[in-house]
């Protein structure tokens, strides 16, 4: 047996590696336990990063056979679908082999293989030969899984997870997307592009469940526009799967009151993306004491410890929003207050990101939230269509929203549809951690011509005086 470690963390993903790296770069004898076999969790191997690499991909592909001619440019594409495929499982293997990298670099021992909690202080890992290590503090970042759709059973050929639509070996006819979520569109913007016919399934009222109400109808009106349908406020049933094609069967979610006709849609491949759940299978946690919630999720304290001393955990497990960067601030900071230091994360300034085309994305409270609040605050918006860049590029679709406090002017949430709204909430983000008021964003230079622009000018909008709408 090794020497005793100051810390072993549980899972290899996003929340988990960083938090191995924090800990290694204070001082603390680290090891990572995955039993993956590659670093990098759920968003490295099958999430966030290639589906970015797919969605880039198709992007370009759209654009060269759509939008060349207008500039130009005289062009005959093809798809290579392997080609494709290929380059997102080479972003991935780099990446991973990068994660790889780090953790020699900062001295922490990976160890590859099932890591259980068999006591406080202990974790047993069964991978190619059965390890104990023992340890004063544990770290669990198993992060999360699929949620299942009862009545409809994935196979990863014909009915998909996001796993399986990440390497679908041929282009379907049809796609059918249950989730009208950020998973689901971004995976049926790109089999869209290629060239299904995408339908999309929401048993709510309307798409993008959680995001500012104005945001969610722009992005149903473009992504309409671009040839995605809708079913909304239905439920999805069941699900057959035969020879070439899977049969659904559906209903309007109003038959729960007694009305609406059942239906059955076909497709070549169904995309099941209604969200996540918590991971916490074969860790040993009931054994070890530590308390769940009736969703399953970890319950911990401010410093993210749970009901067992020297037990922490953090990202999906713990619930919050799912993702990456919120389970890497809560890996570096659970590390340092393990380490001693003081940390804090405010929850308030997390972006969440909708990488479509045109990207949605949004940080602090929705309009919908500050009326049920009571909370009185003024609105600016400005459309990209009055940008001067966005013009030039030709993609005017969208706007940047700023909510500010009626009374103090201070930020209290952005949201934005258009082109790299990803990034231009990043100034938001800051301005808002820095407790800035919309005043104050419009009075900072922005380079010209530039999309950054919007944001000023939506600033300015707040207190009524836009110069370019």
């Amino acid at each position: 047996m090794s020497e005793p470690y100051d810390v072993v963390i549980i899972g290899g993903g996003p929340g988990g590696y960083v938090a191995a790296i924090r800990a290694a770069q204070l001082g603390l004898k680290t090891a990572i336990v995955e039993k993956r076999g590659a670093l990098g969790g759920t968003c490295l191997n099958v999430g966030c990063i290639p589906s970015k690499a797919l969605l880039q991909s198709s992007h370009h592909f759209e654009t060269a056979n759509e939008e060349f001619a207008a500039h130009g440019i005289k062009a005959s594409v093809t798809l290579d679908l392997k080609t494709m495929l290929g380059r997102k499982d080479k972003v991935v293997s780099d990446l991973t082999q990068g994660v790889e990298f780090l953790m020699k670099k900062n001295k922490v021992d990976y160890i590859v293989g099932e890591g259980q909690i068999t006591e406080p202080g202990t974790v047993v890992v069964k991978g190619k030969k059965k390890q104990t290590l023992k340890t004063a503090n544990i770290i669990i970042a198993t992060g999360s899984e699929v949620t299942p759709l009862p009545g409809v059973s994935i196979d990863e050929k014909q009915i998909v997870s996001s796993t399986g639509a990440l390497d679908l070996k041929k282009v379907p006819k049809n796609l059918i997307v249950i989730g009208a979520g950020v998973i689901g569109l971004e995976l049926g913007s790109v089999w869209r592009r290629l060239g299904s016919k995408v339908t999309v399934v929401e048993f709510l009222d309307h798409i993008l469940p959680g995001m500012d109400k104005e945001v969610s109808k722009q992005m149903g009106r473009t992504l309409k526009k671009q040839g995605v349908q809708f079913k909304l406020s239905t439920k999805v049933t069941g699900a057959k799967a035969g020879k070439g094609s899977v049969t659904l069967t559906a209903e309007p979610v109003s038959n729960a009151q007694g009305g609406g006709k059942k239906e059955t849609l076909k497709a070549d491949v169904v995309l099941v993306a209604i969200g996540r759940r918590p991971y916490t299978e074969n860790l040993g946690l009931k054994k070890a004491g530590v308390e769940m919630d009736d969703r399953g999720f970890i319950k911990v304290d401010e410093d993210f410890q749970t009901n067992v001393e020297g037990i922490f955990a953090i990202g999906d497990v713990i619930g919050g929003a799912m993702l990456a960067h919120k389970a890497e601030d809560e890996g570096v900071v659970c590390a340092e207050i393990m380490a001693g230091q003081s940390g804090h994360i405010n929850y308030d300034t997390i972006p969440g990101i909708v990488y479509t085309w045109p990207e949605a994305a949004s940080v602090g409270k929705t309009e919908e939230q500050l009326k049920e609040a009571g909370v009185e605050y003024k609105s600016g918006k400005f459309p990209f269509t009055a940008n001067s860049r966005a013009r030039c590029n030709g993609d005017t679709d969208g706007f940047v929203k700023i909510l500010a406090d009626s009374a103090t002017d201070a930020v209290l949430g952005c949201h934005i549809v258009g082109p790299e709204a990803g990034d231009l909430i990043q100034e938001v983000v800051v301005a808002m951690e820095l407790s800035a008021s919309a005043e104050d964003i419009a009075r900072i230079c922005h380079g010209h011509p530039g999309l950054s622009e919007a944001v000023k000018e939506a600033a300015l909008a707040a207190d009524g005086r836009a110069i370019h709408m």
